[in-house]
């Protein structure tokens, strides 16, 4: 509680005590001046992907840097600082250490997760090209993507030399991740989407200029780029990757499997037996909450019948991909209609809901939302419309309130507009924490802003709570305690309609 109230006052104290007026002193310019040279050392801009930002070599001169600035923050005199000033001299050691930390552990060995990965976050960078300066940005991005892809091709290798990989079972239909991308013409790449709506003030000279130019990228950087990638994948990456499945059964993996819990908590006081049974305590105290509106369904059956009933049942589930997008629009209009209720300050920067773009939908998550990628750009509320029989709508309201508003990008918008209040880093840094803690409330909120309207979705906001206590229990079953995998698909299966 303690640590979720220091982050709460990180995000929101500039709003509620203000800054006009405060005076600067000798160590408020020395705090200042350390900020400064991180947030220059950053440059926080969109920039292409440089030579050598992925080399052993470049994170080793990050957490030298990263050190460097943690040393001189030691001499800083806390009693001299205002509040806000306070809690920047708390948060900038966190995210140092981060990046210490991210080459002290070599987590660039392993760019991958079962959702995500060091290609498939390339479809990111494809959004609506909304100026020529973008366009040309956009270019210089697919023309970089070679030498992208060569560096994290050498660090998976040396990842596999000292036994550090994810497990060979999550891969199973990661070939989605890079076959959808391998397109015998370029227009029929996702990559040249944006290039088919030009902006409007662009000349006609220009935008043949620039088709011509996206052609040849996208056949010259990046569909050879996604056919190096399968071919690595199939011949060399799979084949090798470990059998096990925790982490604590790769080298240096209990330590690494601590400090990723102290960085997620924010604190050095919880082991993986504490997570592990705050989650046991959690999938008790949810589970009787779920009993409570079995009952008042009046279904007849056993907890795994009911479980079973709502994976079933055609009620719970959208038949067509725009039915289950409209039902999402519908859901967020009418939690942003009850935000004046709640909220004196509301953001202005907007926000759309849009489907989970196909080209990474197959592996990824049932919904999320999508920061602004430059000021003027709206945010988005992304909500996957592939596989429909695993997208239930009974969990529709909590999965919007959380991800959309109140929740994500509510407080990622207002964060993002305190102006001067607080240090740019600030702006820049999302706390797991503090951020889906926040998530988190807000499902707890969308019960008074009437969002619930049945048994069915005050049960999906339990289901979601279940999801994350099984998640507390499994993770550190699989890496700390080691749970075989079919140990897992009993548990969540047994506690979660969603497995």
């Amino acid at each position: 509680m303690k640590v979720f109230k220091l982050i709460l006052i990180a995000i929101f104290a500039p709003i509620i005590i203000g800054c006009s007026g405060e005076k600067t002193n000798a160590v408020s310019d020395q705090l200042n001046a350390i900020i400064n040279e991180y947030q220059e050392h950053e440059g926080y801009n969109d920039s292409i992907y440089p030579l050598g930002l992925f080399t052993a070599e470049y994170y080793k001169q990050e957490a030298d840097f990263s050190q460097g600035l943690m040393d001189k923050l030691q001499d800083i005199d806390r009693e001299q600082l205002t509040e806000t000033e306070g809690i920047s001299l708390d948060l900038l050691p966190y995210v140092l250490q981060e990046t210490i930390d991210y080459y002290k552990y070599e987590r660039y060995l392993n760019p991958l997760l079962s959702d995500a990965g060091f290609h498939s976050s390339l479809p990111y960078m494809v959004r609506p090209l909304t100026s020529y300066k973008k366009v040309k940005n956009y270019l210089n991005k697919l023309n970089a993507i070679p030498g992208y892809v060569d560096q994290h091709l050498v660090n998976l290798r040396e990842g596999l030399k000292k036994g550090v990989s994810q497990p060979r079972v999550i891969f199973n239909g990661y070939e989605t991740t890079y076959n959808d991308h391998i397109v015998d013409d370029y227009s029929k790449s996702y990559f040249y989407s944006p290039f088919m709506n030009l902006p409007s003030d662009m000349s006609d000279k220009q935008k043949d200029s620039v088709i011509v130019a996206a052609k040849e990228a996208i056949e010259a950087s990046v569909i050879p780029q996604f056919k190096k990638i399968r071919q690595f994948f199939d011949s060399e990456y799979l084949p090798g990757t470990r059998t096990s499945i925790g982490v604590s059964e790769t080298p240096g993996g209990e330590e690494y499997y601590q400090n990723r819990i102290n960085y997620y908590t924010t604190s050095t006081s919880y082991s993986a037996d504490d997570i592990h049974n705050i989650g046991l305590g959690e999938v008790e105290r949810i589970k009787a909450q779920m009993e409570e509106i079995i009952k008042e369904v009046e279904f007849e059956g056993s907890f795994p019948e009911f479980l079973s009933f709502l994976r079933s049942d055609p009620q719970f589930y959208a038949k067509t991909p725009e039915e289950l997008l409209m039902k999402a629009r519908d859901m967020a209009k009418r939690a942003d209609e009850q935000l004046p209720r709640f909220f004196k300050t509301l953001p202005r920067k907007p926000y759309g809901v849009a489907a989970v773009p196909d080209a990474i939908a197959p592996k990824y998550t049932g919904g999320r939302y999508v920061p602004p990628s430059s000021s003027t750009d709206p945010g988005y509320y992304w909500v996957n419309t592939y596989d429909l029989p695993s997208r239930t709508l009974y969990t529709l309201p909590s999965l919007t309130v959380h991800e959309a508003v109140p929740g994500h990008h509510l407080q990622g918008a207002l964060n993002s507009e305190l102006g001067d209040s607080i240090p740019q880093f600030r702006k820049n840094l999302y706390l797991s924490a503090y951020g889906e803690g926040w998530g988190l409330y807000t499902e707890f909120l969308a019960d008074e802003m009437g969002m619930y309207t049945t048994p069915y979705e005050h049960f999906g906001k339990l289901t979601y709570e279940m999801w994350r206590a099984c998640r507390l229990v499994v993770d550190t079953g699989i890496h700390a305690k080691g749970w075989t995998r079919e140990q897992v698909v009993d548990f969540m299966a047994g506690n979660t309609a969603l497995s």
